[in-house]
């Protein structure tokens, strides 16, 4: 039991303050930029006060970056991936909870080391594939002496833009985590009822972890909605670029006259509104989901 005392509620609360201020100063900063005409944003120091320009700020930037079909291309991309790591996340670790094999904790180690390699150190190499998909197998065939001309493009299309990225060792843990604290007693049971393996899995073990999956189809979404360096690769064709690749149009470059930052900012404004709704819509679930995850 922790003692409470004057002293160190005052402190706890000053620094949950101290935090605050911290993560909210960029919100306001952008919000105050975006509803500034381009004197007011230009201004040193810039007014943190509200301007009356929003409207005109968010329908230039709407209009200079294309956002409509942006956002529906990140949307389409923010889903796929949400729901591809989910699903092979449950399934990876389903597999390590449930079934008996000798390199099962080998191969959960192996996932859980992933995570000290960032994309953009495998960058390289998951470009190549995104390439050719099929190369890998080309190179198996070469290995025992066939030559075969295998090719599947995933560039500038949905599945390069979803399929590279659905892999995720942090989804496999806390799944693997949660399953772990399911009673054996259920899997016994299931199996006494004629279940077999998947059916399991889909009818018992999936609907005991939706408050886990919501918790984590929000961070996986917020993650997915805010990737740059792979839609920015892997697409050259701008009818599948992603709002957030779209932002540097928005970027003022040395042209002469005053920078536009109030355009910019209101495009920055209309890419977080979406990531922001989702968090706040599914906060309940999100903490709940990391609670259980816990125990």
């Amino acid at each position: 039991m922790i003692e409470r005392t004057p002293i160190l509620n005052a402190l706890t609360h000053l620094i949950l303050i101290v935090g605050l201020v911290l993560v909210l100063l960029p919100f306001a900063i952008v919000l105050a930029a975006a509803t500034k005409d381009i004197q007011g944003v230009n201004q040193v120091p810039m007014s943190l006060m509200p301007g009356g320009h929003l409207i005109d700020n968010l329908a230039a930037a709407w209009d200079h970056a294309e956002f409509g079909p942006k956002l529906l291309n990140s949307l389409i991309v923010a889903v796929g991936v949400t729901v591809g790591k989910i699903v092979l996340a449950a399934l990876t670790a389903f597999s390590i909870v449930f079934f008996r094999y000798r390199a099962r904790m080998l191969v959960f180690w192996l996932i859980f080391t992933t995570l000290m390699l960032p994309l953009e150190v495998r960058i390289v190499p998951t470009y190549s594939i995104a390439a050719n998909a099929l190369s890998p197998f080309q190179s198996i065939l070469a290995a025992i002496g066939l030559q075969v001309d295998l090719q599947w493009n995933l560039l500038n299309s949905y599945t390069g833009l979803i399929l590279p990225l659905i892999a995720t060792a942090t989804g496999t843990f806390l799944y693997r985590q949660f399953f772990l604290t399911v009673p054996d007693e259920l899997l016994e049971a299931s199996k006494m009822d004629g279940a077999g393996a998947m059916r399991f899995f889909a009818e018992i073990l999936m609907p005991l972890s939706r408050t886990n999956m919501l918790a984590l189809a929000a961070i996986l979404f917020v993650y997915s909605w805010n990737q740059y360096l792979w839609p920015l690769l892997v697409t050259t064709d701008q009818s599948f670029s992603t709002a957030v690749v779209e932002l540097k149009r928005l970027i003022p470059t040395n042209q002469g006259g005053l920078p536009e930052w109030n355009i910019a900012m209101a495009g920055t404004l209309i890419v977080m509104i979406p990531p922001l709704l989702v968090v706040a819509l599914m906060q309940r679930w999100f903490v709940r989901g990391l609670i259980a995850t816990e125990k």
